[in-house]
């Protein structure tokens, strides 16, 4: 990703430059153009990262390969946490590692390009007195519009092999069943029905149904479990 460009002056009004162009970018992106930006939060690839760029363009691309990559990395996995989120939560957070990560960029030039006491609190005066992203993604009335477009659209859920679906010998190979079908089976644990923006998992002894939040399981657990019990299981299994 790019940083400051080198013919740029290794000033605070330099650094300061690159944190708002990127702040702008990032603001662009959840509010006008969140439409596009929800339409390439593509969940084949969950570690997608939102750039936003010193240009004042954003994207939506993998981390860096570096370790330590060149210049500090925004959050990964924005697209675990939309599962089961409300539209307007899922912004907000999305916006709130927004400004964690400029505000890192921000430290970080200040450190490479030695910046002493009075340079740093001349930055971050500049920054504080610019609202945050959150602040303006939820109180700008460009926000309002956002959360409308994203309740229209109907958020992808991850593929088959990101969910977890039991390890009956039946259903290896078979495709996950459709959300019609899944409606008309009930949660074994608050008696509700599938429902699309959550997983859907399954005991190995009592082969119930479980939403993901009710078995308290996020996506990314459920990847890596090889056989669930549900609570009711688990404690007949105990030992006396």
């Amino acid at each position: 990703m790019d940083g400051i460009r080198p013919d740029d002056p290794r000033t605070v009004l330099g650094v300061f430059g690159d944190y708002n162009g990127r702040r702008m970018a990032l603001i662009k992106a959840l509010t006008t153009d969140v439409k596009e930006f929800i339409r390439q939060c593509d969940p084949e690839k969950p570690d997608l990262c939102l750039y936003g760029l010193p240009n004042g363009q954003w994207k939506l691309d993998l981390p860096a390969q570096e370790v330590p990559p060149e210049i500090p990395e925004p959050s990964l996995g924005i697209n675990f946490s939309r599962y089961g989120m409300q539209g307007k939560d899922w912004l907000a957070r999305v916006a709130i590692h927004s400004d964690a990560w400029l505000l890192s960029l921000a430290f970080y030039f200040g450190a490479r390009f030695d910046f002493d006491k009075t340079d740093r609190k001349v930055l971050f005066d500049m920054i504080n007195d610019l609202p945050t992203i959150l602040e303006v993604v939820t109180q700008d009335a460009k926000y309002k519009q956002a959360i409308i477009e994203l309740e229209r659209m109907s958020v992808p859920q991850p593929n088959d092999e990101a969910k977890y679906e039991g390890s009956n010998e039946e259903d290896e190979g078979s495709d996950v069943e459709d959300e019609d079908e899944h409606e008309e089976i009930l949660c074994g644990s608050c008696g509700k029905y599938y429902t699309s923006d959550d997983i859907w998992i399954f005991c190995d002894l009592c082969q119930r149904c479980f939403h993901g939040r009710c078995a308290n399981i996020t996506l990314a657990e459920a990847e890596h479990i090889t056989e669930f019990k549900c609570p009711t299981c688990t404690d007949a299994s105990a030992p006396p």
